[in-house]
């Protein structure tokens, strides 16, 4: 059985510019197809827009209010909302407070997998 806690994972940042920290990934467990990860950025900071060929995501977000922006259209999402990131879909969210949000990918998130303009 493999219990990771999220106060014991060291934050990094990713490619995109977000601050992460991976509660279960293959860096620190033995995943094969997925991953989860809390991300945070503070007000007015933003991702780099980018799109994952294979990876799917979803964010769920815990705290404070930001702007996703997905292909194209942007919408407001604030706590208890989850988003569908498509893998190939172009993607950028803005923080329009600081804000905190989980991050599960699939397969597993790598930095090799992330594209920019």
């Amino acid at each position: 059985m493999i219990i990771n806690s999220l106060t014991e994972q060291k934050p990094f940042t990713t490619a995109d510019g977000s601050t992460i920290r991976s509660i279960l990934d293959r860096t620190n467990a033995t995943v094969e197809k997925q991953s989860l990860a809390e991300a945070s950025l503070s007000k007015s900071g933003q991702t780099e827009r980018h799109y994952h060929k294979l990876s799917e995501e979803i964010y769920f977000i815990l705290e404070g209010e930001a702007k996703m922006e997905i292909d194209g259209e942007t919408r407001a999402v604030k706590p208890n909302d989850a988003i569908l990131i498509p893998a190939r879909a172009w993607h950028q969210i803005t923080a329009v407070s600081n804000i905190r949000f989980l991050c599960c990918c699939a397969p597993v998130y790598s930095h090799e997998d992330t594209y920019f303009e």
